[in-house]
């Protein structure tokens, strides 16, 4: 498995990308919507991780937020989840980020979401307050990481 650096509007990063929704729509049904949009103007790294024979098993992009940069569309295909591709496009995302002058990464992520928290807790990611722009969505759980920290 390995992680390519990719175009926003690359096909496999789209499909995955609508994978991830319909996903979302299934875990929360009574909160799903397209508030959560990502302008492609503010993504400055998509990746996508590739299993050996190219089957595009995981996304992650990284956008500008302000002085920082922000994870997001983080997404595993389910036959792929418990297999290190999460870590792989977390270190690969947090990489880029470096290359990019970034020193904090944030991130937000929901309720509904056990699997995603324990992955950000484990790989250094500590619990902050909500952040805009999601201060109206009170399930949110929010993130950061240090990077370049120990």
């Amino acid at each position: 498995m390995h992680v390519e650096s990719v175009g926003w509007d690359d096909a496999a990063a789209v499909t995955l990308r609508e994978a991830m929704a319909a996903e979302m729509r299934l875990r929360y049904p009574d909160r799903f919507n397209d508030r959560n949009g990502v302008d492609a103007d503010t993504v400055v790294y998509t990746g996508v991780a590739y299993t050996g024979d190219r089957q595009p098993v995981g996304h992650a992009a990284l956008r500008r937020l302000g002085t920082d940069l922000e994870l997001k569309r983080m997404y595993i295909v389910p036959s792929h989840r418990g297999t290190g591709v999460s870590v792989a496009l977390l270190a690969a995302v947090e990489q880029a980020a470096l290359r990019l002058g970034g020193r904090r990464l944030l991130l937000q992520t929901g309720d509904r979401q056990p699997d995603a928290v324990r992955l950000y807790e484990k790989t250094g990611y500590t619990r902050i307050p909500i952040f805009p722009p999601y201060e109206t969505q009170t399930y949110s759980f929010c993130f950061e990481k240090v990077l370049g920290a120990a």
